[in-house]
C-alpha cells in the first residue's frame, strides 16, 4: 500500500504512510483482552520459529483498504468474540485516527498460548523499528 492522501485543501494534502497504520493497528490489537501477541520477529524467535513478518499487513486496491493481523491468542478465549472484537476495534482506531475507512479486517489465529507462558510487554511484540514510522 502507498501512502494515502487523506485530506486535500488550500494549505496542501495529508498524507499517511502505511508504517502509521500498521503501528496504530498493531497496538490496538496487542491491547484487547486474549489477544496473547503479535506474530513478528522477537515473538517469533521466542518461540525458536523463524521470522515470518511483523503480524499486520495492508493492501489498498480500487480505493478498498484490507488489513489482515495473525495473532496469537490467551489458552482458554473465545476465538470469534477475540477476533470479532479485534474487527471491530481496529476499523473504529483507524477511522478516528486517520479518517481511513477499512473494507476487511481479516484475523489469523497463529496459535494459543498458555496461562504458564508470560505475556511479553507491549514494546516486546513489534520488530526494532517498527515504533520509528
Amino acid at each position: 500500500m502507498a501512502e494515502k492522501t487523506v485530506h486535500s485543501e488550500e494549505l496542501g494534502d495529508i498524507v499517511i504512510a502505511p508504517e502509521v497504520l500498521e503501528v496504530i493497528i498493531g497496538i490496538t490489537t496487542a491491547k484487547i483482552d486474549g489477544v496473547y501477541a503479535l506474530r513478528n520477529k522477537r515473538f517469533s524467535d521466542r518461540l525458536g520459529k523463524q521470522n515470518e513478518g511483523r503480524g499486520v499487513y495492508i493492501e489498498s486496491t480500487d480505493d478498498k483498504v484490507a488489513v489482515d493481523i495473525y495473532v496469537y491468542l490467551t489458552y482458554g478465549v473465545s476465538v470469534p468474540a477475540v477476533a470479532a472484537k479485534i474487527q471491530k476495534e481496529v476499523k473504529e482506531a483507524v477511522a478516528q485516527a486517520t479518517e481511513i475507512v477499512i473494507d476487511e479486517v481479516n484475523i489469523h489465529i497463529v496459535g494459543v498460548m498458555t496461562e504458564k507462558q508470560t505475556k511479553p510487554a507491549l514494546e516486546d511484540l513489534f520488530d526494532e523499528g517498527f515504533f520509528d514510522a
